[in-house]
């Protein structure tokens, strides 16, 4: 699981009530990109295989024996960029609907299917897609592959439990806005990506989710959710010939409806500072920048990776040292890129007390001066690719964690860049990493967020 493919969910994802919407949550100029071909006899056996079905349906397994899970992740090629105007937050109500009965099953049966045998069962809303995952005995994979298809295809949004979903999804807004840290984010991204729907609300506005009924929603579901829209990703002690068997009763039986990619939109980059200040009850401030990054499929993307990292993104960085650790002007720094199919983006969010923003603002573009000026040092460039390694290292140990990686690297860029990523972030120089920081990481545009006390508290 990489960090470009995997940031939009750990850092803007807000799980409320069994759910995470991540914006970018959160990721080509087309739709999902093509699969990879299958591997040759040659290849070794614990690599991906990818096929295409007839209908378009794209399937991706991998026999993983690290444990006795599977993890069987279902990905629509549907997310926050493709709300229209009058729709926003209908992707992320597919995500709750998908769960509350099918043509067969009432509301509750599904979660009492996976439970009852030792599951989980989870989704997440992104702006490029969707995705439903369940965590299975191997013995349970027809279930599961079952289970799915009939959330894909046969889902009935009862209006009962539409108007109970629509509550739970306003408090959900009402949670998020209350989480400086979930708000400051969407916020930066909203500043970043204005005009775009990029910026738009990903659990929707009071109006919209009011105006969702069953036949907008239903609308909204045969649309989108068709197999030539979907890549099924099932990892785990499995055998690609029993998860093609399942998967032909199921999804197979599907017709094609011959949707059409839409393509990402590549937004305006940005051409001045953009500043907003908000008032908050919090006693605490919260910085947050941004800045225009690679979008997914960009190769420069590895290079802004690594620089993220070597800037704000662990103990040992350069703003955590001069920042928290030498002048004591914040109690938290971070900085992570995430990459989205029209563009990208590049973040940093900061606790500090009010009275030191401007100078922590000063300082942050100071230390992009001198990376820009001097590059990194070669220990902080393999200090960065370690960090990268262990992580991948850590997050591939899993059937989920190859699931995931798989299914997003398939959405939004191709599964062999992802099985090619780490090797690539080892070849990456600091004379490319200093070339980053020149291109993506201007002094003059960027967006400027600051959390502030209300006046009189």
């Amino acid at each position: 699981m990489t960090t470009r493919t995997v940031v939009a969910l750990a850092a803007l994802a807000l799980a409320v009530g069994g759910c995470a919407a991540a914006p970018p949550t959160p990721t080509t100029t087309a739709a999902p990109s093509s699969p990879a071909p299958a591997p040759s006899a040659s290849a070794p056996p614990s690599g991906p295989i990818s096929e295409v079905l007839p209908n378009g349906l794209r399937l991706i397994t991998q026999d993983h024996r690290a444990g006795n899970i599977v993890a069987i992740y279902l990905w629509i090629g549907v997310g926050v960029r493709y709300d229209k105007p009058d729709e926003l937050g209908y992707s992320h109500f597919m995500e709750h609907m998908l769960f509350k009965g099918t043509d067969e099953w009432g509301p509750g049966y599904i979660d009492r299917a996976v439970e009852g045998v030792g599951g989980k069962s989870n989704a997440v809303t992104s702006f490029d897609y969707t995705t439903f995952y369940l965590l299975l005995p191997k013995d349970q994979l027809n279930m599961g592959v079952q289970l799915l298809a009939d959330m894909a295809f046969r889902s009935v949004f009862a209006p009962a439990e539409i108007d109970r979903e629509r509550e739970v999804i306003l408090e959900e807004g009402r949670i998020e806005q209350d989480n400086p840290k979930t708000a400051s984010i969407r916020q930066v991204y909203h500043l970043v990506f204005d005009g775009n729907p990029y910026g738009r609300p990903v659990l929707g506005t009071p109006a919209t989710l009011k105006a969702a009924d069953h036949d907008r929603l239903m609308a909204y579901y045969k649309h989108y959710y068709v197999p030539e829209n979907m890549a099924l990703v099932v990892v785990g002690p499995v055998s690609h010939e029993a998860v093609r068997a399942a998967v032909d009763r199921t999804f197979g039986r599907e017709r094609n409806t011959g949707l059409k990619p839409t393509p990402a939109p590549v937004p305006a980059p940005l051409t001045t500072t953009v500043k907003d200040t908000v008032q908050r009850p919090e006693q605490q401030a919260v910085l947050g920048m941004g800045w225009d990054a690679p979008r997914s499929d960009d190769p420069n993307g590895d290079a802004v990776d690594l620089l993220t990292t070597i800037l704000a993104g662990t103990e040992s960085s350069r703003l955590a040292k001069r920042l928290r650790d030498e002048e004591h002007l914040v109690s938290s720094i971070t900085m992570s890129y995430s990459a989205l199919m029209g563009s990208g983006i590049v973040t940093l969010r900061a606790e500090l007390e009010p009275k030191d923003l401007e100078q922590t603002e000063r300082i942050v573009l100071e230390e992009i001066a001198k990376i820009q000026e001097t590059g990194p040092t070669e220990e902080e460039r393999q200090l960065a690719v370690t960090k990268f390694e262990a992580q991948h290292a850590f997050d591939t140990e899993t059937s989920e964690g190859l699931a995931n990686a798989y299914g997003i690297a398939e959405m939004t860029w191709t599964l062999q860049a992802e099985l090619g990523y780490v090797d690539r972030l080892r070849k990456i120089t600091r004379e490319q990493i200093q070339d980053a920081a020149r291109r993506y990481l201007s002094r003059t545009d960027y967006a400027r967020l600051a959390f502030v006390p209300k006046k009189g508290q």
